[in-house]
């Protein structure tokens, strides 16, 4: 876990550092986009809403063994690396959901075990590379995502997340 957190540390500063004054100057590639994520907590269904230049909402409709949790988070975009579309975005926002009785697997840690159905709540985080593929509608994005669950914890998780979208 430590090790995780420190590369996301690392590729943060990184990608500040690399990015610089060019935040301003970034411009999505797309409006909207719709498509999967496979996360892992969750896979499911992803859309993705540029508020302005930079600002995008992102919702995920996930599902899971034994349940179903949505995702909201609210995302900063930046050109990465100075590639034609390539964007970093970072981000945070909350899930709520519900698990029936069982296993809560957790990404490389100690899983959590419920006698019977529970509610899932938590503030999550948001840090990934975005590629949209050039003179096509598919977008690419890999990502880590931090979340603090608050009930039945409070515990802390980290996981990768790999997404598919069509932008319109």
């Amino acid at each position: 876990m430590k090790k995780a957190i420190y590369f996301l540390f690392a590729l943060t500063v990184f990608v500040f550092v690399s990015t610089g004054s060019k935040a301003q100057q970034y411009k999505p590639n797309y409006e909207f986009a719709l498509g999967l994520k496979f996360g892992g907590y969750e896979n499911g269904i992803a859309g993705k809403y540029f508020l302005d230049n930079t600002l995008s909402v992102e919702g995920i409709l996930g599902f899971r063994s034994h349940g179903a949790v949505v995702t909201g988070l609210l995302e900063l975009n930046v050109n990465a690396f100075n590639t034609p579309g390539l964007q970093f975005y970072y981000g945070a926002g909350a899930h709520i959901g519900a698990v029936g009785s069982g296993v809560y697997k957790r990404f490389g840690g100690t899983n959590e075990y419920y006698n019977s159905g529970q509610l899932l709540f938590g503030i999550d985080g948001v840090v990934g590379l975005e590629y949209v593929i050039p003179n096509s509608p598919i977008a690419v994005s890999l990502d880590l995502d931090p979340r603090i669950e608050l009930t039945g914890g409070p515990f802390i998780d980290l996981a990768p997340g790999l997404g598919i979208k069509y932008t319109f």
